[in-house]
């Protein structure tokens, strides 16, 4: 009796295996995430993809009854209104991520996170107003160094210069690019930023590139202050705590 309980046993712990293994999500499933997200932020998008699955089909259509067969012209029509239906949808919520992000700390890191083009940004920002949020990131590609600032215009310029004359002092031949990105006068809006780094022109060659993120690795990143009144290098551990005393 006491094997068929361990086996039955055994069998139970299987099949709960079984029920608690996620679902592979589809990519329909993500699809509808991301219709639901843009809906949230711009209740319209389902009539503008309507429309423009309805405009290219119609167009097909009328092409397909002036100048040929109009089913031919139908059955072509449909997954071109399919196309433009998505291509809508991408752009709403692209924008509608942008607007989620939009005012939260890091927000133009999240933007840079998009460029693509040999371009790399480090995850942390190079300086750092505490106070008042204010940041500056950094990114290595083939037309040299950009620095991304992230707050009103008047409150990051010094950043942005101090940041910029402790490049030009390691790298003395490397461009330096400066954007601010916001919504202030002479600011780049957030959801153009990345394109605005994709449009600088390209001057290095890959190899260049490589040294130069090596050398700007070298001299680190901004270093976080540390709380008063705690020294990491005297930290000792708990024993007791450790023994579960």
């Amino acid at each position: 009796m006491a094997r068929t309980s361990s086996g039955g046993e055994a069998r139970d712990d299987a099949s709960v295996t079984k029920q608690k293994k996620p679902k592979k999500r589809r990519w329909y499933h993500q699809l509808w995430d991301v219709y639901q997200m843009t809906r949230k932020q711009n209740p319209l998008v389902t009539w503008w993809m309507l429309a423009a699955f309805v405009g290219v089909v119609a167009v097909a259509l009328l092409i397909g009854v002036l100048a040929g067969p109009w089913v031919y012209a139908l059955v072509i029509g449909v997954p071109f209104g399919v196309l433009a239906a998505m291509f809508v949808l991408s752009r709403s919520a692209e924008k509608a991520a942008y607007t989620q992000i939009a005012g939260q700390p890091g927000a133009a890191r999240a933007a840079l996170g998009t460029v693509r083009g040999g371009w790399t940004f480090e995850d942390e920002p190079v300086a750092v107003d505490a106070r008042n949020q204010d940041f500056v990131f950094r990114g290595v590609g083939r037309a040299g160094v950009v620095l991304v600032s992230e707050g009103p215009s008047h409150r990051v310029t010094r950043l942005l210069d101090q940041e910029r004359k402790k490049v030009s002092r390691i790298l003395s031949n490397v461009p330096v690019t400066v954007i601010q990105c916001g919504d202030g006068e002479g600011q780049v809006p957030l959801t153009k930023v990345a394109r605005a780094v994709t449009k600088l022109k390209s001057t290095l060659t890959r190899a260049e590139v490589a040294e130069i993120s090596k050398r700007l690795k070298a001299i680190g990143g901004m270093k976080l202050p540390i709380p008063k009144g705690i020294d990491p290098t005297r930290a000792r551990p708990d024993r007791k705590g450790m023994r579960g005393r």
